[in-house]
């Protein structure tokens, strides 16, 4: 496995500048914004399409640091209601795409998306609940008719393209636990896969070690996330896991993204490390950071010492105890 980084926590400093931190950190790794939520603070997506050149300086600047680029991210969502809002997700993706095999980057990482409810709907609609049957009726009217066919299209697209998809299973989204990758991943092919954020899993109540025995034993872990999560129990109580306020209001959540190791102990990720190589999963562990108590530098820092004392590097070799 490598470690790497997800790069808008360092989107302030110029491009070569964090590529430099991040390789003084001792990362291999950069996961890279190409636009939607992530920002493209360091991609300039339709430049790079339309320039050989300065695509072959980009990808020297981070060969030269000893850096890898694990996944381009544009997380969005394309099956918006609002079309005009969804065509643009959807165009960014396929720039993603085409800009992924061009840079021999494997896998690119993005939301499902979340329909609304009906074909003239203004925002998206998330049912969580089997009853009354209106959700159950809504659900199975935005799988049929929104989220298989734009991903089988879209996959099909990815596939041509040499690329996997990898989809943050994330609240909020059609696509938010291994039992719904799973169900996508079998309409719309194996090019669909799971960006897998251990933080996401927390939340919704779901261990995020039985999470990679069940997505690895199926193939489909494309890429891992290192975030963490706490919770308060006493405002669990009061709010529930599905706590709608600000994550500004921390002294109140019931959870609250936290750096790695700040949420759960460091065994809790030597057993997410060791799930993931017994199931064959040998690529980048991604750090993202989105801890509220603690600077960019400080979070980072101490996911990176926290993960060099548990991430399994090396190749097994011969069990020559058996």
């Amino acid at each position: 496995m490598k470690l790497g980084v997800f790069n808008p926590l360092v989107q302030d400093k110029p491009f070569e500048e964090a590529l430099d931190y991040i390789a003084s950190k001792g990362l291999e790794a950069i996961e890279i914004g190409t636009g939607g939520y992530p920002g493209n603070a360091h991609c300039d997506t339709d430049g790079l399409l339309a320039d050989n050149g300065k695509l072959k300086e980009y990808k020297a600047a981070i060969e030269s640091r000893g850096l890898i680029i694990s996944a381009l991210s544009c997380h969005a969502n394309p099956l918006h209601p609002q079309k005009a809002i969804a065509k643009e997700a959807q165009e960014l993706i396929k720039k993603t795409i085409d800009l992924a095999q061009k840079l021999e980057v494997p896998v690119i990482n993005t939301f499902s998306g979340c329909p609304g409810d009906h074909e003239d709907a203004k925002y998206p609609n998330w049912p969580v609940a089997p009853w009354p049957n209106d959700y159950q009726e809504i659900l199975t009217w935005q799988w049929d008719n929104k989220v298989i066919p734009y991903w089988t299209e879209t996959g099909k697209y990815a596939t041509d393209h040499g690329i996997k998809i990898g989809l943050e299973l994330h609240g909020g989204f059609s696509v938010h636990t291994p039992g719904t990758l799973l169900r996508l991943r079998e309409a719309a092919g194996e090019v669909i896969g799971a960006n897998l954020d251990p933080s996401h899993m927390w939340w919704q109540g779901i261990d995020p070690v039985q999470a990679v025995h069940i997505l690895g034993r199926a193939g489909a872990i494309h890429h891992f996330h290192a975030k963490d999560a706490s919770f308060d129990q006493a405002n669990v109580n009061r709010h529930g896991v599905t706590d709608m306020q600000s994550y500004t209001l921390m002294l109140d959540r019931a959870w609250q993204f936290r750096s790695v190791g700040y949420g759960h102990d460091m065994k809790v990720w030597a057993d997410l490390m060791s799930a993931l190589r017994l199931v064959g999963y040998d690529y980048v562990v991604s750090i993202e950071h989105e801890d509220g108590l603690m600077s960019v530098d400080e979070g980072f820092s101490k996911a990176v010492a926290n993960l060099q004392q548990v991430l399994i590097r090396e190749p097994l070799g011969q069990m020559w105890w058996v």
